[in-house]
């Protein structure tokens, strides 16, 4: 028999001790899955307040599962965790009833109590509450893992988050903080007259970003669907309307790759400042990593896989194919020369299209040897127009366009530019994505004509930003995974029987 198979035989036979013991649990006059409790402490509080707790006598009232239990005979101490920390029990026979005391026996590590007594500290100086009476609220059916963090196989604790969670406190900790980053985010754009919307979800035509779609259907009205792969377009109309500064926190979805970076369903942030431009983008990105490094780490410097990062304002800059000049020596020039871009991508061994052009391999070229140069933080500007479909052109070179991507730890963590507000070039620039799409790139812009009918009805200039939250949350908690920072992350089907 396998150490797997073993396992599951020993959970199954816990399972049914557990349940055998329901029956006697009702016979004491408790019912195993309890009602409502009028709890006053947590943990934390408790040891926080211990010496006022226990000179008053106060007695608090709290909840917690059980995680360890020793059995002295007459005396028992007991360790229970809440959504705080851990705290431990002190139960004796002759301080609760008869029929307490037999319940106590009837518990298991996993078993969720209500109780309620004094605090004092033990001999060693341990904070615990001498529980003067108690109530089980929930009996655990299934064994807790006795060592889970000796696990091997990590894609069962993403499958299992809730057993997870129970067990590792520093995952439920991570969790906490990215809600507090989120929170931040969301009063740093208010308070600067940003006004938080919702766009659909469900979307007749995908857009807002060069990925494919996940497909679906409406019974309703017999029309194919699509979950949206970014909000830019509905939010771009949300300025034609006059809400001149909106963000939106969103779940996008995109039908691609799944690695250490990527999950097909993830958090983004985007946000528009009408009558901003690149500038501004620039700067909400800065701010908003800087503060999200605050309240994570207390500083804007801080260690990620043994390496510190600083993202204090201001960030260094470099062009597209500055940085490709940089870390190749090869120089694309002002693009104009698309046989002088073919010659340097195939020295280089970087594949092209027939029709791609000089800028299209520009970015493939930057893709397979600067990215993963791009340690500290940075932002990399002037990307050509044929891989910025909704970049307002810059104003030098008609080549290269207002935009710019933000890197930190070789991976990409926001998106920004000045918007394009020309309906006339805009057109331009989907007929040209529709024709890559008709060379085989299922991942070009298709055409929006609803979205081109509000542009011509005039969008003020405006600065559009997008921030991976994920891999931004990521850096913060020092994840080394994005399912590491997702509740519940896309994951393969478990093997039959292997979570049983």
């Amino acid at each position: 028999m396998t150490t797997e198979q073993t396992t599951r035989q020993h959970t199954n036979e816990q399972r049914e001790i557990r349940i055998s013991k329901l029956d006697q649990i009702r016979a004491l006059g408790y019912e195993p899955f309890g009602n409502r409790f009028e709890w006053d402490h947590t943990s934390g509080q408790i040891i926080e307040n211990a010496d006022a707790l226990e000179q008053s006598e106060e007695h608090v009232r709290l909840t917690g599962r059980i995680m360890i239990v020793r059995d002295h005979g007459k005396t028992a101490f007991l360790t229970i965790r809440d959504s705080v920390g851990d705290i431990q029990l002190y139960i004796r026979q002759d301080t609760v009833s008869e029929k307490e005391w037999q319940l106590f026996h009837l518990l298991d590590r996993g078993d969720i109590l209500g109780v309620e007594g004094v605090v004092f500290r033990t001999h060693s100086g341990e904070v615990t509450v001498r529980v003067e009476t108690y109530t089980i609220l929930t009996k655990a059916l299934r064994p807790l893992p006795d060592k889970w963090h000796g696990l091997t196989d990590k894609e069962q604790r993403y499958r299992m988050r809730y057993v997870d969670l129970i067990m590792n406190p520093e995952v439920r900790k991570a969790f906490v903080t990215r809600t507090k980053m989120l929170a931040a985010i969301r009063q740093y754009y208010t308070e600067r007259g940003f006004l938080e919307v919702e766009t659909p979800v469900l979307q007749p035509l995908y857009g807002g970003a060069n990925a494919r779609p996940f497909i679906s259907h409406l019974n309703a009205l017999d029309m194919t669907m699509y979950l949206r792969i970014a909000p830019e377009l509905y939010l771009k109309r949300l300025l034609v309307g006059g809400v001149d500064r909106n963000f939106e926190i969103t779940r996008n979805f995109r039908n691609e790759g799944m690695d250490a970076k990527h999950n097909p369903e993830f958090t983004a942030m985007e946000s528009y400042q009408a009558y901003g431009d690149i500038e501004d983008a620039i700067k909400q990105t800065e701010d908003v990593v800087a503060l999200c490094a605050q309240i994570a780490h207390g500083s804007t410097r801080f260690m990620y896989e043994g390496i510190e990062l600083d993202v204090t304002p201001p960030w260094p800059r470099m062009t597209m194919a500055g940085a490709v000049l940089k870390y190749t020596g090869e120089d694309f020039g002002d693009l104009s020369d698309i046989t002088r871009a073919r010659e340097i991508a195939d020295r280089l061994n970087v594949e092209y299209g027939e029709f791609d052009g000089a800028g299209k391999i520009l970015a493939n070229v930057f893709d397979e040897y600067v990215e993963d140069k791009l340690v500290q933080p940075c932002h990399i500007t002037m990307h050509p127009i044929e891989v910025s479909p909704l970049s307002k052109l810059n104003g030098e070179n008609p080549r290269l366009t207002d935009r710019f991507e933000s890197y930190m730890f070789t991976r990409e963590l926001a998106n920004g530019f000045s918007e394009l507000n020309d309906p006339l070039d805009q057109r331009k620039r989907f007929e040209l994505q529709q024709a890559e799409r008709d060379h085989g790139d299922d991942e070009a812009h298709p055409v929006d004509e609803d979205f081109m009918k509000a542009l011509e009805y005039g969008m003020p200039p405006t600065a559009g930003l997008g921030i991976g939250l994920d891999r931004l949350f990521m850096f913060m908690t020092g994840a080394h995974s994005i399912r590491d920072i997702i509740l519940f992350p896309m994951m393969r089907p478990a093997p039959e029987g292997e979570d049983d």
